[in-house]
This record gives C-alpha cells, sequence and structure tokens, in this order.
C-alpha cells in the first residue's frame, strides 16, 4: 500500500465537478463554496461531460469530454486533470456550506497516513436532514455521528491521491451506479481506511436515485458487476441473492421490476472487467465495521 509521504507543507486539495450543462447557476454556487474555503487555495477541475464547456471563474479548469462518460468516466477525466494529494469530488447542485471543511480534510488526512477517503454528511438545505440512503452504515443511527465505515458517497468525498495510484480509478464502464462501492472495496482490501466524517458538511437538495431514467437496470447490472469483480464465490452467491430479495420487496411498480431484471440478467451475461476477489480478511474487517459484504 502506497501513503502519501509526510510533509511540511499543507496537503494540495484538488476540487472535481461534474456538469451536463443544465445547471449554470448551481455549479457557480459549488465553485464558489470551493473557492472560499480558507487556508491553501484549492485547485478546481470541472468536467463538460459530453456538453460545451460552461463559463467558468478564472484560474478554474475545465476538461471537455466529446461524450457522456458517465459519472464514473467523468470523476476519472477529472482526476486525470488534477494534480493534488487530496481529490474532492462534489456534485454540481451541492455545496460547501462552511469554509472549514477544507481545512479539516487536510487535518484528518495528515493524522492519520492510513486514511484513504472522507465520506461527507449530506444535508438538505430545506430541512436540516440527511436522508438515511445518505449516511454509509446498515444501522444509521444519528447522522450527526462520525464513524468508520466500507463505502462512500461519491459526489460527496476526499479521496487520498495514493489510494487511486495503488488500487485503481472508478470502473468507468458501470457508467452510473455503485461505481464508488467497486472503489471502496478494492481500498479496503489493500489496507486503507474510510471515513463517515460529520463535520465535513455538503448541503445538496433530497432527491430520489429513481429520477434517473436507466436507474433500476444500470442498479441491478451494476450489482452484479460488483459481485463478480470483487467478492469470493460464496460471498458473491449471497450478496446477490440478498440484493435480488431486498429488490423485490422495496420496488413497487411493473416497470421497475421489468427494468431491473433486464439489468440483472446483463449483469450475469455480459463481462465486468478484471476480478480480483477481496480476501477473507478483508471480509471479516467489513463485518467487523457492521457492514459485510451482503447488504
Amino acid at each position: 500500500m502506497s501513503v502519501t509521504p509526510p510533509a511540511s507543507t499543507p496537503l494540495r486539495v484538488a476540487a472535481v465537478f461534474l456538469t451536463m450543462g443544465d445547471r449554470p447557476v448551481e455549479l457557480e454556487r459549488a465553485i464558489r463554496s470551493v473557492a472560499d474555503q480558507l487556508g491553501e487555495a484549492v485547485e478546481i477541475v470541472v468536467v463538460a461531460n459530453g456538453v460545451p464547456a460552461p463559463d467558468v471563474p478564472e484560474g478554474v479548469r475545465v476538461v471537455t469530454l466529446p461524450a457522456n462518460a458517465g459519472i464514473p468516466g467523468g470523476r476519472n477525466a477529472g482526476l486525470a486533470a488534477a494534480s493534488a494529494d487530496i481529490v474532492m469530488f462534489v456534485d454540481d447542485d451541492g455545496w460547501l456550506p462552511r469554509p472549514t471543511t477544507v481545512e479539516r480534510l487536510r487535518d484528518l488526512f495528515a493524522e492519520d497516513p492510513r486514511l484513504g477517503i472522507v465520506s461527507f454528511r449530506i444535508v438538505d438545505p430545506e430541512s436540516g436532514v440527511s436522508q438515511r440512503r445518505h449516511v454509509p452504515r446498515v444501522r444509521v443511527g444519528d447522522p450527526n455521528e462520525s464513524s468508520e465505515v466500507t463505502t462512500f458517497l461519491g459526489g460527496a468525498a476526499a479521496i487520498r491521491q495514493a489510494v487511486f495510484d495503488d488500487v485503481g480509478t472508478f470502473p468507468a464502464a458501470f457508467f452510473y451506479a455503485h461505481e464508488e462501492t467497486d472503489l471502496a472495496w478494492r481500498a479496503l482490501d489493500a489496507g486503507w481506511r474510510i471515513r463517515y466524517d460529520a463535520d465535513c458538511v455538503l448541503c445538496h437538495p433530497a432527491t430520489s436515485p429513481a429520477r434517473h431514467s436507466a436507474y433500476f437496470r444500470l442498479n441491478a447490472r451494476n450489482r452484479v458487476w460488483l459481485a463478480k469483480r470483487n467478492l469470493p464465490k460464496p460471498v458473491a452467491a449471497a450478496y446477490l441473492v440478498t440484493w435480488v430479495v431486498l429488490t423485490l420487496a422495496r420496488t413497487r411498480t411493473i416497470s421497475g421490476l421489468s427494468a431491473w431484471s433486464s439489468g440483472l440478467l446483463e449483469g450475469l451475461r455480459t463481462p465486468c472487467g478484471r476480478r480480483k476477489p477481496i480476501a477473507w480478511r478483508t471480509v471479516w474487517r467489513m463485518t467487523r465495521l457492521g457492514r459485510p459484504p451482503l447488504v
């Protein structure tokens, strides 16, 4: 496992935003919230994901992709353009309400050389509530309580560059859904720690993931790919059975179940890229952290 060497100067931080060109006001707000952070300036990269380059403030770098590369592909493009020790990934309709967030991140990563990923607490600005799905724990508990976890929220996180050097980037073929968990499991298997930090706050309007037209299909396909790529075969089988049962119990529409079934079959039939199962010690470590790779 590679580790960022200690340095006398503050850790360099970059922020990557993806845009589809449809939220210019929100993107401006997001960029401003990062530019206004205290301490050393943050490098800011905006990825125009298959759309024309947006208008951005001076000093902000824009990467224009010829076609929509999906969320993981877009994040990988932003990562490649950044030059920092820590890279933040922030949704373009979110913003950092506290000007001290980046300084806290620098402190967290500097204090713990094994800390690889920090997942932020996402708060609805209208209600002040954190949605259950935004707290990466099976037993959510109090969203205001920080803890070590086994996954993270991709649009509200900071990742040490050394993690990518060690285990690779986001799986671009996923396009949307579960790319964060794929990276998280690889990072855990390499010995990195993941922290949900309640003091790193991102404001983001409350939404449902099902708003995306391809949600059900890609959610199912990518769960299969996730298991095929990363889990020992007995665990992969149990993981998929668990999610089949949960999905059948939770999904209320015929159209949703139909799309989900299509994605499940697609995942089973199609290649998922490289397969490198995590070690059994990692399975046990995740279990001790409260989230075995079954849910």
